[in-house]
Parts: C-alpha cells; sequence; structure tokens
C-alpha cells in the first residue's frame, strides 16, 4: 500500500509548522518539522563551538545527535534526552539553522533521517524542500507563504508573548536576508515545486488557510 504523503513547503515564518500539524492532527497522519531536524543540529552545534565553517566537524554532529520528537499536541523535541523546544524558536537558532543548512553533506546526512518520517497511515512534511528534494513523488504539494513584513510581524508577536526581547526592524531584516540565502543556495534551495498549490497567507486566516489545505486532500 501506498503511503500518501502532503508536503508544506515555504518561508520561515509563513505558518508552514501551525498549519502542518493541524492538517496532520485532522488527517491522523504523522508529522514532519524538518527545520526542527536543522533548528535542533543547530543547538547541537552552538553548544559544542563547532565552527560554522568546519562542514565535517557539522556532519560528524549531525551523524551522532539523538533526536527524539513528540507531537502528540504541541511539538516537544528532545536532543541528547534533553527537552530543547524552547530553543528551536530563538533567532540565534535560526540564523545558524539557515547557514548549516546550506551545505551539501550536511543535508545528505539529515536527508534519511527525514525521509524514515514516512509511514502508515501518512505523512505530513513541513519545510523548505519537502516537495522538491526530499519527498519529491508526493502527490500533494503545497508552498505557503506571506510577506515578509508580515511574516515579520508575526514573529515579532510570538517573542513578546513569550516574554523574549524582539526588534522589528531587525526581524524583518533577518528575515529577508534568510529568504535571499534559502533561496540563492546551490544545494536544494527553497522554490515551489511543480503541481504545489500556492497560497499566499499574508490576508488569510489560520482556519482559512488549514480548510484550502485540507480541501486539497480530499
Amino acid at each position: 500500500m501506498a503511503i500518501p504523503v502532503l508536503t508544506i513547503d515555504g518561508p520561515s515564518g509563513a505558518g508552514k509548522g501551525t498549519v502542518s500539524r493541524a492538517v496532520a492532527k485532522k488527517l491522523g497522519w504523522n508529522y514532519l518539522d524538518s527545520g526542527s531536524i536543522y533548528r535542533s543540529l543547530a543547538i547541537a552545534v552552538l553548544k559544542q563551538g563547532v565552527d560554522l565553517a568546519d562542514e565535517s566537524a557539522i556532519v560528524s554532529v549531525a551523524q551522532t545527535m539523538a533526536l527524539e520528537f513528540d507531537c502528540h499536541d504541541e511539538l516537544v523535541v528532545r536532543l541528547d534526552g534533553v527537552d530543547i523546544t524552547a530553543k528551536l524558536g530563538l533567532e540565534s537558532t535560526g540564523s545558524t539553522a539557515s547557514i548549516i543548512a546550506a551545505l551539501p553533506e550536511v543535508r545528505r546526512v539529515l536527508l534519511q533521517k527525514q525521509q524514515d518520517f514516512k509511514q502508515l497511515p501518512g505523512l505530513v512534511a513541513d519545510g523548505r524542500d519537502m516537495g522538491t528534494v526530499v519527498f519529491p513523488d508526493a502527490k500533494n504539494k503545497v508552498f505557503l507563504t506571506a510577506s515578509a513584513a508580515e511574516r515579520a510581524k508575526r514573529r515579532y508577536k510570538q517573542l513578546i508573548e513569550k516574554g523574549n526581547d524582539a526588534n522589528l526592524p531587525r526581524i524583518t531584516t533577518e528575515i529577508e536576508e534568510r529568504d535571499r540565502r534559502d533561496s540563492e543556495r546551490k544545494n536544494a534551495p527553497l522554490a515551489v515545486a511543480g503541481g504545489a498549490l500556492y497560497i499566499d497567507s499574508s490576508e488569510m486566516t489560520l482556519d482559512a488557510v488549514i480548510e484550502e489545505v485540507l480541501n486539497l486532500i480530499r
């Protein structure tokens, strides 16, 4: 029996995680947050003080890190047995993840870890290259985006609500820089997969986006 896969790709802050988790829960499918895999590696690399220019050292960390995902309600991620969920959303984590995600050998090592999530009854995979590289044969693909200004406002609101310091202009600049880096990288750049449903959520409610994605599956 073929295992159905829904890929939801898009830039940072587009709401992929929230939409993907909601859709997976409604369908009763498994969920893959590929960004958390890269962010977890970023946390491990920063903790060990690895030089971001040393690809072989980063690959070594990727090969040895032990990750656990608990996605029953909110996503909980454990790195080597320690809950690192609170660190996943930090700007330093995201920026580092974007840098190491551009390294070809790192992507190769983490590719199989992601593909292992494809299990019955189905998988909702959220990331940058799920529909183009990791699951190119998926029958259902979505590209979810929003303007950089709107994504920055959402990110700013999240950080403030969690009691973190935040600077809206700096967040906007960082998002624009990350978009450029993700789109221009030679290995698996951010791109709209062939046949993907394109959704711009800038003016949409969360429920409307979820319903549009569910309609694709139906």
